[in-house]
C-alpha cells in the first residue's frame, strides 16, 4: 500500500487518535510495539529489528515510503544489518539513543544523500565494525543538503571518516564519534553549518575538519564540542592529528571546546581569514595548541586556556600573508621543548605565543614557557606588534623581540616579567640572543623598538 499523508490525516480525523503507525495497512506485530505519535514504525512496513539477514531493501523502501509522505521512519531499538542506504529529500530516521544501532554489511557508507534537503537521523547509533571504506568517504556521507539534523546519534568504528559533509547547511549536535580511521568529522563547502556538543574520542588523523576547496565565506560554528586522543597515523608535519583543523574556510568560530590529547594541535586555522578562536580549554598538545598560519587576515584567539604544549598561541606566516590578530586573555602553561616527529627542526618550541605581523598582545598570563614567555617577529618577519599588560612568570626569555636587519616596528610596555632565566626582554636573530637584558641596557639603539613601563622582578 502506498503511504499518503492525506490517509493519514483522514484517519486521524476519523479516530480521532495520533498514533500513524496505527495507519498504516500492516499485518499486527504482536512482537514489535510501534512507537506512537513519532512517525511510522519500520516493522509495520517489512524491516526486521535482531534479523540475521541484511535489512538494506527493507529499509530502503521503507525509507522512501515516509520520506515521501513527509513522515518519520521510526526504528525500534534493536540492530539492523544494512549497506548503502541512500535518503531522498525529507528523509527523517529516529531511533532510541544506544539502543538502535544499524550495522555494516560491507565496504560502503552506511547512509549517502546527495541533493537532499531537510534530511534528520537522530537517536541512531551507526556501527561501521571497522571495514575499510573508500578514500574520502564517510561512515555517513551528505551532500548539497539544506536544513540537515543530525542529532543524538553515535557514529562508531569508521573505516575513513565518522561523518562526510559536503557543502551542507544545517545542525550536527549532541553526537559521539569515536575509533574514527581518519576524521571524525569531515566538513567541506559548508553553509552556516553548526557543529555542536559532540564527543569524539579516538581519531586516527583529525577531529574536526572544516575545510573549504578554496578560500571563501563559510561561517560554520564549532561551539562546545569534547574532543580527546587524535593521533597523526598517516603522519606529515601539522595536516594531521589536529583536534580542530579550520582550512580556508573564512568567518568560523571555535569556541568553548575542551581538547585533550591531540599529536598536534588543539585549534589549528590554515588561510582561514577572519578566524574567532574563543574561550577553549586545551591540554597535552603534542605541537603548537592554538594556531593561525599562512594566508589569513584576521583572527582573535582571546581567553583560552592551554595546559602543555610545544607553543602555545602561534600567529606566524607573514612571509605567506599571514597577518592581523588580536591574542587577548589567554592563559598558558608548561610549554616544553619537544616537537613531534616530522616537524621543521627551524619552528620554534616552548614558547607561549609567537606573533609577526598587525598585532596586538595583550593581558595574557603565561608560566613554566622553557625558551620564552612571549616572541615577537621572527627574523625579518615583524611589523607592527603591540604587547601590553601581559603576566609572563617563570620563562627562559620573558618576551623575546626579533631585532634581525629588516625587522619591523614593536611596542612592549607595561608587562610584568618574575623570574625569566636569561632575560626579561631580549632582542634575538631567530634562535641567537643579540642582546643582553634590554630592560636594563635599554633599547634605545634600536629605533623600531619601544620599550617602557615594563616591571620586572
Amino acid at each position: 500500500m502506498t503511504i499518503d499523508r492525506r490517509f493519514f490525516l483522514a484517519a486521524t480525523t476519523a479516530t480521532g487518535a495520533w498514533t500513524t503507525t496505527e495507519a498504516v495497512a500492516a499485518p499486527a506485530a504482536p512482537t514489535s510495539v510501534p512507537i506512537s505519535g513519532l512517525g511510522v514504525d519500520a516493522f509495520h512496513l517489512g524491516v526486521r529489528t535482531n534479523s540475521p539477514d541484511d535489512q538494506t531493501e527493507a529499509l530502503q523502501r521503507a525509507i522512501e515510503r515516509t520520506a515521501g509522505a513527509r513522515l518519520p521512519l521510526v526504528l525500534s531499538p534493536g540492530v539492523y544489518r544494512a549497506r548503502g542506504l541512500t535518503l531522498p529529500a525529507g528523509a527523517r530516521l529516529i531511533g532510541v539513543p544506544g539502543a538502535t544501532r544499524i550495522v555494516a554489511t560491507d565496504n560502503v557508507p552506511l547512509i549517502t544523500a546527495r541533493g537532499a534537503d531537510y534530511v534528520a537521523l537522530t537517536g541512531i547509533t551507526f556501527d561501521g565494525t571497522g571495514k575499510t571504506l573508500p578514500e574520502n568517504s564517510g561512515l555517513v556521507q551528505l551532500a548539497a543538503g539544506r536544513g540537515v539534523l543530525i542529532r543524538d546519534c553515535e557514529f562508531v568504528g569508521s573505516g575513513a571518516n565518522g561523518v562526510m559533509l559536503e557543502a551542507i547547511e544545517g545542525e550536527f549536535a549532541n553526537n559521539t564519534i569515536s575509533n574514527a580511521g581518519e576524521a571524525a568529522i569531515f566538513s567541506l563547502d559548508a553553509r552556516n553549518l553548526t557543529i555542536a556538543r559532540n564527543t569524539i574520542r579516538t581519531a586516527g588523523n583529525n577531529g574536526i575538519l572544516v575545510w573549504r576547496s578554496q578560500v571563501g565565506d563559510d561561517g560554520t560554528r564549532v561551539i562546545d564540542n569534547h574532543i580527546e586522543e587524535i593521533g597523526a597515523r598517516s603522519g606529515g608535519s601539522g595536516q594531521n592529528g589536529n583536534a580542530i583543523n579550520v582550512f580556508r574556510a573564512g568567518n568560523v568560530i571555535v569556541q568553548g571546546n575542551r581538547i585533550r590529547k591531540a599529536a598536534f594541535s588543539a585549534v589549528r586555522g590554515n588561510a582561514a581569514s577572519n578566524l574567532s578562536i574563543l574561550g577553549n580549554t586545551c591540554s597535552a598538545l603534542g605541537e603548537v595548541a592554538i594556531y593561525a598560519e599562512f594566508g589569513f587576515e584576521g583572527a582573535v584567539i582571546a581567553n583560552n586556556v592551554v595546559d602543555g604544549a610545544a607553543l602555545g598561541i602561534a600567529v606566524t606566516n607573514f612571509n605567506q600573508g599571514g597577518r592581523l590578530a588580536v591574542v587577548q586573555g589567554n592563559v598558558i602553561r608548561n610549554i616544553t621543548a619537544r616537537r613531534p616527529a616530522g616537524t621543521d627542526p627551524n619552528d620554534g618550541y616552548g614558547i607561549g605565543i609567537g606573533v609577526e605581523a598587525d598585532s596586538a598582545v595583550t593581558g595574557n598570563v603565561i608560566e613554566n614557557a622553557s625558551v620564552a614567555g612571549i616572541s615577537v617577529g621572527w627574523g625579518q618577519y615583524l611589523r607592527d606588534v603591540t604587547v601590553t599588560g601581559n603576566v609572563v612568570r617563570g620563562a627562559g626569555v620573558g618576551i623575546a623581540v626579533s631585532v634581525t636587519p629588516g625587522a619591523g616596528s614593536a611596542v612592549i610596555a607595561d608587562n610584568l616579567i618574575a623570574a625569566a632565566k636569561t632575560g626579561a626582554i631580549v632582542g634575538m636573530d631567530q634562535h641567537k640572543a643579540m642582546t643582553g637584558d634590554l630592560t636594563r641596557e635599554g633599547a634605545t639603539r634600536y629605533a623600531q623598538l619601544a620599550i617602557s613601563g615594563n616591571r620586572v622582578r
